[in-house]
């Protein structure tokens, strides 16, 4: 039921749904004795579409979230693994073209293919199941299990967790199979915005990890001039910032973290 309603949540709260949701109030409204509001919803819908066409407010959101985990200049001699977050593989386009179909969210399995050269003892946790209300079938860890090989890293090496929806079922299910050691450090690769809640419900299952964030959508640094942009490019960013930040409140609420913002 969680899964069900913060998937609900999304949808309501994604920013150009928002957008939409007042146009059509307004539309609906002019057609009744109440079309003074529908005027100024209408008008409230034109005002946001505009901001977020000129003002950075996505960055400023994300630039926090992205600054919260630093990567680390030296890590440990003995790395005992490495888990991957899904969410850079899109198992509905990838079951309909039949080849996996990488996202924006790529970087995580670079950095995967990277981090298992690099260290060639550890173990590989690639954890990714159906994150959709309705397509239950597709799970993003059998095509990760297709991909990776291409990329060099043999799927033998890999232990593909598929049933997890969600980040706290990607740490619960994972650490359920794994069951790592406390003295053992491994390394959490996942988007940079995610970073927070995603340390937050790892420590929460006393998984010692290492934020090794990747996937970055701002500079690293706050931007205060506003400027025409693409509005599909604001849309997405804030929308990513909100899913974050009502993320890690809803989170906080339900236990899944020990901290409303969890830090270093």
């Amino acid at each position: 039921m969680t899964f069900t309603a913060a998937k609900l949540v999304g949808l309501v709260s994604d920013p150009g749904n928002l957008i939409l949701l007042l146009f059509l109030a307004g539309a609906a409204l002019w057609f009744t004795r109440w079309r003074r509001m529908a005027v100024r919803l209408a008008a409230a819908g034109v005002a946001a579409y505009i901001a977020l066409t000129v003002l950075p407010v996505g960055d400023w959101l994300l630039l926090p979230l992205e600054e919260r985990f630093p990567r680390p200049a030296m890590l440990p001699e003995r790395i005992e693994g490495i888990v991957v977050l899904g969410g850079m593989i899109d198992p509905e386009v990838s079951s309909a073209r039949g080849q996996p179909q990488v996202n924006e969210g790529g970087d995580r399995i670079l950095a995967m293919v990277e981090l298992a050269r690099r260290f060639p003892q550890a173990r590989l946790v690639f954890t990714g199941g159906a994150g959709t209300l309705f397509d239950r079938q597709h799970r993003e860890a059998d095509y990760a299990q297709i991909l990776l090989p291409r990329l060099g890293v043999p799927a033998e090496r890999v232990l593909f967790e598929r049933n997890s929806r969600d980040t706290y079922e990607n740490a619960a299910m994972s650490a359920e199979i794994v069951r790592p050691q406390r003295d053992a450090v491994w390394l959490l690769v996942t988007s940079a915005r995610h970073m927070p809640r995603a340390m937050g419900v790892f420590r929460k299952q006393d998984w010692r990890v290492v934020a090794w964030p990747v996937d970055y959508a701002t500079s690293g640094r706050m931007p205060w001039r506003p400027w025409p942009r693409a509005e599909a490019a604001g849309l997405r960013h804030l929308g990513w910032a909100l899913h974050e930040w009502l993320g890690l409140a809803a989170y906080r609420i339900l236990g899944r973290t020990d901290a409303l913002f969890p830090g270093p």
